[in-house]
């Protein structure tokens, strides 16, 4: 299988652009390249059913984070406040930095 390459990555501040959770906000908590998706904090939050294992382990309804499409999602420029492209600069130590095509930011 193919290995996927993602746009974000863990850590990264995004905003949501399409589908139910359009304009929110979040942290990316975790990528998944194989599936190409990601999850984002406080984005795309489902109720899960639990069972109790144990009298430590308690049951009930919780809610988490389910995984979306990283397509959805652009990088969030704190200049801009807009979910904004970017592109990639080779400092003179050879070091790449992501920035921000809108203002020139650094990402």
């Amino acid at each position: 299988m193919e290995r996927k390459k993602l746009h974000v990555k863990k850590g990264d501040i995004v905003t949501v652009i399409s589908g139910q959770d359009k304009g929110k906000k979040g942290k990316v908590l975790k990528a998944l390249p194989k599936e190409g998706k990601i999850i984002v904090e406080g984005v795309n939050v489902v109720t899960k059913h639990k069972k109790a294992r144990g009298p430590q382990d308690q049951g009930g309804i919780i809610h988490q984070e389910a995984p979306i499409y990283s397509s959805k999602v652009m990088l969030f420029c704190n200049n801009c406040g807009t979910g904004v492209r970017y592109g990639v600069k080779i400092l003179a130590d050879g070091e790449k930095i992501r920035y921000c095509k809108k203002c020139g930011e650094t990402l």
